[in-house]
């Protein structure tokens, strides 16, 4: 069982890593293998944009070596963090390859960001699985 945190900061202000870190360390005892934290949007905090900070607690199961989460698609304009399991995630990574999506990872998590690419909001439909 993993554990994911995140942060979402409206005011345009950078989500502060050090509260990402500590909600992380919180949740060690979930995910012992791994932890990755990312920080999304205008870091000069001049953009009225809402910033983001996303963290991972992993427990490696799936793509022990090349899981490691939070995972973007190609440009980094997309992240993800997964708590749980894709089932049917090798088919919908095959239908995803076959229309032009690049895989970095054999994981499960990455084919959210990639779908999400190409089906917007209504991705959740084609996931079978247990997840968060």
């Amino acid at each position: 069982m993993c554990g994911i945190v995140g942060i979402v900061d409206c005011s345009g202000r950078p989500v502060a890593r050090r509260s990402i870190e500590t909600m992380c360390h919180a949740l060690r005892h979930r995910g012992p293998d791994d932890e990755g934290i990312v920080e999304v949007g205008d870091r000069s905090g001049t953009n009225r944009e809402a910033s983001v900070g996303l963290g991972n607690r992993r427990l490696s199961v799936i793509d022990v070596d090349g899981g490691h989460q939070p995972i973007s698609n190609e440009d980094g304009t997309v992240w993800t963090v997964l708590n749980g399991e894709i089932y049917n995630y090798r088919e919908l990574r095959k239908t995803l390859e076959e229309i032009g999506h690049c895989f970095a990872t054999r994981s499960d998590t990455e084919v959210i960001v990639h779908g999400y690419e190409t089906y917007g909001d209504k991705f959740v439909e084609y996931l079978d699985g247990m997840f968060a």
